[in-house]
């Protein structure tokens, strides 16, 4: 999924000839999964119309404060479109519309909504080869960029005028693609790595049965997605379950059993900077495995059972500089359960959910969690779907880890 889904993205339009271009802009962003509303200057309709941009956007397309064929017409609220944005793209951008953002012109809507804006705001200049090395157009530059705006540089290439040189709008293509470099830069986790583990882990009997549990993995991967979203290079570590990440960049790792689990984490937590793990691990396994299927002779059948080892707490003891997460599913005495998980474990944070909570446990889509941290805050949590809990979860992580 790109960086760009979900994001409602604002397209402005000025009165280039590159006004052409927006109408693909306008297509790219949202096979990207944006949101996208245009506002245009009103010369820049004579460009390119307000039907194409508002047909491709599925939004009416503003140029002016009102309608003003319309005497009953509402004003356009220029502060609630600005207010509105997640990112505001202007392309093309001309000289002229650039020179009233630099220098705070607010005589139509674009730019009123301009100075209104609280987002990002990147710019993609067009305008002839003189007019783009002018030294004006080079102080109107940065002083945008002090403002913080982003600047897109313009292509090298044919111009209106005939002229070959600097001062082509960017292509579509490159102006998403510039965007989505540049949100993946910000992204919290951008550069770090993240394990996670998650489902259950099957202990086998004989080559047909298995000691196993309920556990679906579905938080675990939801917590997979929610880091890669983040920037994170992900590793998850899988038990057996029907699911599969959202993303293809994810890293997966498939294992059956506590003992391939716990090799997969201490094979990869040296490498990273969090660790969650959330996977289900069987406490016990069967000491001997059957070679061959166990024949239903008698009236009953005894195990003899030993003890896996404890993943997490092996890598409580190996712990650097890495943020250690951990799950807790209680029945009874939850909060004290958990508080000693997280101390004796040398935890970071604990995620303590209840069999005895309506939406909480194995299975579902939902879920009910508790936080617990290390510096003793208890953070209790709504039922919510998963996706949101661990976006819960992340936050409470991205909060400590910048704290």
């Amino acid at each position: 999924m790109s960086v760009l889904a979900g994001k409602k993205v604002l397209l402005g339009v000025t009165a280039g000839i590159a006004a052409y271009k927006s109408a693909m802009l306008v297509r790219l962003l949202i096979k990207q999964g944006a949101e996208v509303r245009v506002v245009m200057t009103p010369s820049a309709r004579e460009f390119v119309t307000p039907l194409t941009l508002s047909t491709l956007s599925k939004n009416e397309v503003l140029s002016s404060f009102t309608d003003e064929e319309d005497e009953n017409a509402r004003w356009n609220n220029h502060v609630e479109l600005g207010l509105w944005a997640d990112l505001f793209v202007i392309a093309p951008a001309t000289a002229n519309s650039l020179s009233k953002m630099a220098h705070g012109g607010s005589d139509n809507l674009l730019v009123a909504t301009y100075l209104s804006a609280k987002c990002p705001v990147y710019v993609a200049p067009a305008m002839d080869l003189d007019m783009y090395a002018h030294p004006s157009t080079a102080k109107t530059f940065k002083i945008l960029e002090g403002y913080g705006n982003k600047i897109i540089p313009a292509a090298h290439g044919e111009l209106a005028s005939g002229l070959v040189g600097k001062g082509r709008m960017a292509e579509p293509e490159d102006i998403v693609s510039f965007i989505q470099k540049d949100l993946q830069e910000q992204l919290p986790l951008k550069g770090k790595t993240v394990l996670i583990t998650a489902g259950p882990t099957y202990e086998p009997i004989d080559p047909v049965r298995f000691i196993g549990n309920h556990s679906s993995g579905k938080m675990g991967y939801a917590l997979a997605n929610k880091a890669f979203e983040l920037g994170a290079r992900v590793i998850l570590v899988s038990g057996p379950t029907h699911l599969h990440p959202r993303y293809e960049g994810i890293q997966k790792v498939s294992v059956h059993t506590a003992l391939e689990m716990y090799q997969a984490v201490q094979n990869h937590f040296d490498s990273c900077q969090v660790a969650i793990l959330s996977a289900a691990v069987a406490d016990y396994r069967p000491s001997q495995v059957a070679d061959q299927k166990i024949k239903k002779k008698d009236s009953n059948l005894s195990l003899t059972l030993e003890k896996t080892q404890d993943i997490l707490a092996s890598i409580g003891t190996r712990k650097q500089d890495q943020y250690l997460v951990g799950f807790a599913l209680e029945t009874e005495n939850e909060l004290e359960n958990a508080k000693s998980k997280l101390q004796k474990k040398n935890l970071d944070l604990i995620v303590l959910n209840s069999l005895n909570d309506k939406g909480a446990g194995f299975g579902g889509d939902t879920n009910k969690v508790t936080l617990l941290t290390k510096d003793n805050k208890t953070l209790p949590f709504e039922v919510k779907s998963k996706d949101e809990v661990a976006a819960d979860i992340f936050t409470q992580i991205l909060s400590d880890i910048h704290a």
